[in-house]
């Protein structure tokens, strides 16, 4: 859900890796052999401690790969692709395409494409979680702008905006 998975994106790229797209796609496409079961709080390393607190609440967990699958025959299993035709049958929700502007977030249950939140968001921003709210011809659903002050040497908060739609679809 946005509301989960865009902060902790959102504080990965400004703090983890430096804002440094390709580092952080290795990081979470290239490095992993199958999938993520979840992202947790390492992803938030470097961060200033109180935007971490206002993040987590304090808790910390780590992000789970899945690399302890068993397959019914077997066999190893397999990179996890998504594409048009296998979202359905992997119970997909939401697509996160990173960008080097920022981060396609994707209701697969109401459209192919969706909009960008830019990079410098503050990791803070409270999203909206209902799938029709993320429509590729509006707006980045914004619940509330985050009220406190940025952390010292965070980047300038910027007000979420949606970049023209692209025409080819993806997931």
């Amino acid at each position: 859900m946005p509301s989960h998975h865009l902060p902790l994106l959102l504080a990965a790229y400004q703090y983890k890796f430096g804002r440094n797209g390709e580092a952080m796609s290795r990081h979470l496409i290239d490095d992993v052999a199958v999938g993520w079961e979840e992202l947790g709080t390492d992803l938030l390393d470097d961060a200033p401690p109180a935007l971490v607190a206002a993040l987590t609440g304090g808790e910390q967990w780590p992000s789970r790969t899945l690399d302890h699958l068993i397959t019914p025959d077997g066999s190893p299993p397999v990179r996890m692709s998504v594409t048009a035709e296998t979202a359905d049958a992997q119970d997909m929700q939401w697509g996160y395409i990173l960008h080097k502007e920022g981060i396609e977030v994707i209701s697969l249950l109401h459209e192919d494409i969706g909009p960008v939140v830019d990079w410098a968001v503050d990791p803070r921003t409270a999203f909206n979680d209902h799938p029709v709210a993320w429509s590729s011809l509006g707006p980045v659903p914004v619940l509330r702008a985050s009220r406190s002050a940025p952390p010292p040497n965070a980047p300038a908060a910027v007000l979420a905006q949606a970049h023209a739609p692209r025409p080819a679809t993806r997931r």
